[in-house]
């Protein structure tokens, strides 16, 4: 009898908690992603603020799973799914035969129509987006120590944050932390604290998904860190020299950085099946795809909704709570039928525990300023994340959204 094979497009959160899950199942296991890390993705904006190297959240896949004996990492970039043969088409040509396939590839920038804005306002989805990020920051530093005219400088020492949801809040703090702390005497012509660091918003709050004690809270500790918010502003044009916003102000900058959208991956709409507005899956609630029950889709590429009509959040938690519960249904295949709905249950998402003996004394201002938010306000999802040094030890202790199911959840923690 042959030795059923699942493939798992994407390492992320997801795709590498359903590869681990699966190390003990009766079958084969591919896990197949364009690049061979693992990414920790939440604190990629401190790379981009050389707060940390790439090293520090990146470890190979293959380091990962080495003794998973029933897994092989493949690395390779998909490009189609034929979901009838029961084939994934890669960019080389290549094809891999499944018989079960969890979709985990996430997500990309999204500029609303607008994909020449890319080139002069990055976003922050992988390494080398940070990388960019941070090389255009220092930069603008170096460029106004050697500038003569005054508004010239000015505009290399503004920065623009497009976009406050949490990359966008965490990047504002970060670079005022840099400008008012890290960087205060470190140059002769000019004072980095002088710099300008302006968050953008097109809608009413910072934080939208919070609760909106917590946003106001999080936009006035923004403030008080030196940065100027904008709210219900929303951007027109982008060019190398700045933003100009709806209402025809123009503000002149060096560096403009994107935090304002999303869209799902492109292989979402090779499926053909149901796809909401931002691209993402429908998928039923067990979290397979509609009429394909062999087919998986998480992360931030399933659009699964709670009973309220709320939309799981794009986190971490949610990536890794589906990556075990597409697992699950797939051993249960050859133990018992597995129709069961995603359990999501509980009040919050709790995703970060206190450092030995630090009393997160050694967290970075931003952190402890911005990010510690969640404390200030009940029933609204915590994003903060691990300190450098915890980031290998993440664990996922619930999803804070009302259950899918009357019936008691399955405890998904990671090991």
């Amino acid at each position: 009898m042959s030795v059923s094979q699942v493939l798992i497009v994407g390492g992320g959160f997801g795709g590498l908690q359903a590869a681990r899950a699966l190390s003990s199942a009766a079958v084969r296991v591919t896990l197949l992603d364009r690049r061979n890390h693992h990414l920790f993705q939440p604190l990629l904006y401190q790379v981009a603020t050389a707060a940390l190297n790439p090293s520090d959240i990146a470890v190979a896949l293959r380091r990962v799973l080495r003794k998973q004996e029933n897994c092989r990492v493949v690395l390779g970039e998909a490009t189609s799914i034929d979901k009838e043969r029961k084939l994934l088409y890669l960019r080389d040509g290549a094809a891999l035969a499944f018989d079960f396939l969890i979709v985990a590839t996430g997500a990309t920038h999204s500029y609303f129509g607008h994909d020449e804005w890319e080139k002069d306002a990055p976003g922050l989805k992988t390494i080398e987006d940070a990388l960019e990020i941070r090389r255009r920051v220092l930069l603008a530093y170096e460029a106004a120590e050697r500038e003569d005219d005054p508004a010239r400088r000015q505009e290399l020492l503004t920065f623009v944050v497009v976009g406050a949801g949490p990359t966008g809040v965490e990047m504002a703090g970060a670079l005022a932390e840099i400008a008012r702390h890290v960087l205060t005497r470190d140059f002769r012509r000019i004072d980095p604290a002088s710099a300008r660091v302006t968050l953008i918003e097109a809608g009413p709050r910072v934080l939208a998904s919070y609760v909106p004690k917590l946003s106001e809270a999080a936009a006035a500790r923004l403030r008080q860190m030196g940065v100027e918010v904008r709210l219900g502003e929303a951007v027109s044009a982008i060019d190398k020299s700045g933003v100009t916003l709806q209402s025809g102000e123009r503000i002149a900058a060096h560096c403009v950085l994107w935090a304002a959208g999303v869209a799902a991956s492109p292989l979402a709409r090779t499926l053909d099946v149901p796809l909401d507005r931002a691209g993402r899956v429908l998928v039923e609630p067990d979290l397979s795809v509609p009429g394909a029950p062999d087919l998986f889709v998480i992360g931030d590429l399933a659009s699964v909704k709670a009973p309220d009509g709320k939309l799981v959040p794009g986190v971490a938690q949610g990536a890794i709570q589906g990556g075990d519960h597409a697992a699950a249904c797939i051993r249960r295949t050859f133990a018992r039928p597995r129709a069961r709905p995603l359990p999501v249950q509980g009040q919050r998402v709790t995703c970060h525990h206190r450092p030995r003996g630090g009393g997160g004394r050694d967290r970075p201002a931003a952190h402890r300023g911005i990010l510690r938010l969640a404390a200030l306000a009940g029933g609204a999802p915590d994003y903060t994340h691990q300190l450098p040094q915890q980031a290998a030890r993440a664990r996922a202790v619930g999803l804070g959204l009302p259950a899918l199911s009357a019936r008691r959840p399955i405890d998904y923690r990671s090991n």
